[in-house]
């Protein structure tokens, strides 16, 4: 089944420490993956920014914001016990414990102040009942991606309007800022047009030019077929090569991919939208605006519990 939302989790999680047993977050992590029948697999799964587990996550988020609505308290660092609120809670038998009907309780409200602005309309108090429903973590790694994307179908197009040549160049760039061909100076020397058919230049795979990568870049909005890459792989054959790469602003047909998996020499295909996600990665033609640090309890400094 589908990892449940946090605001899910929230009345399995009090009614499980009804006992009154205090529980470390990670024992709630285990008894709580038990009652939703959470897999191995699904509690593997990480977070977009791959810093958290998203079952741990969302389990976390479900706690704290019953330990600030003061239904939970947390006698020691990590771990949780229900208070004379939860049991009352409990004695209600409420439907769901959601932010909503967490609103009630000041605490919360005063934490959580400012989320409870009615919505101009259904579109958006439908938005806001699914971003509710994400864990802080969660809304900070949707926001991320969002800009993400966007960032990458604008490289794209500006990658799309310039000039062949100006895009071997970008290549290249893309290449010696991922370790390949030493300094941008030598890389430029050996990836001058080689008059090699399906060539367009040459590159050393490391600064000492032990091995040589041979460079297909085409700037093209129509998808690379099966053609231009048997000619490319005609042609490291003819150089004897063993590698090569294939770069497009376009994409590659699915005949394409087939055929450079079945041949004898390495070749990588990387499309528009794969350069584009180098080009970010490696800082090409982008600039950073804003860095946001994220930070947590230094557990040595305040000595373990």
């Amino acid at each position: 089944m589908p990892i449940p939302d946090y605001e899910t989790i929230k009345l399995p999680a009090l009614g499980l420490l009804a006992d009154g047993v205090a529980r470390p977050i990670r024992v709630l992590c285990d008894e709580l993956a038990k009652t939703f029948h959470i897999t191995p697999e699904e509690r593997a799964e990480l977070l977009p920014s791959g810093t958290q587990q998203r079952w741990n996550n969302r389990v976390n988020w479900a706690c704290y914001d019953l330990y600030k609505a003061n239904i939970l308290q947390r006698p020691k660092k990590g771990v949780y016990q229900i208070t004379d609120s939860g049991r009352k809670i409990l004695g209600e038998n409420p439907a769901s414990l959601n932010r909503v009907y967490l609103r009630k309780f000041p605490h919360f409200l005063e934490w959580d102040k400012g989320s409870s602005k009615p919505a101009a309309d259904k579109k958006a108090a439908s938005e806001l009942r699914d971003i509710s429903s994400q864990t802080a973590n969660e809304r900070l790694d949707a926001a991320f991606e969002e800009m993400h994307a966007a960032l990458k179908e604008d490289l794209l197009e500006q990658i799309r309007k310039i000039d062949p040549y100006e895009f071997e160049q970008l290549v290249v760039d893309v290449l010696v800022a991922m370790g390949y061909g030493g300094s941008r100076t030598e890389a430029a020397k050996v990836t001058q047009r080689s008059g090699d058919e399906g060539i367009d230049g040459i590159i050393n795979e490391d600064r000492l030019g032990l091995d040589v990568v041979y460079i297909q870049a085409k700037r093209w909005q129509t998808t690379v077929g099966r053609k231009e890459l048997q000619a490319f792989v005609g042609a490291l054959s003819g150089q004897k090569a063993t590698k090569g790469v294939f770069i497009t602003s376009g994409e590659f047909a699915h005949t394409a991919q087939e055929f450079v998996g079945n041949v004898q020499q390495k070749v990588v295909l990387i499309d528009g939208a794969k350069l584009a996600e180098l080009m970010i990665e490696h800082g090409v033609g982008v600039s950073e605006i804003k860095t946001y640090v994220l930070k947590r309890i230094d557990s040595d400094y305040f000595g373990a519990e």
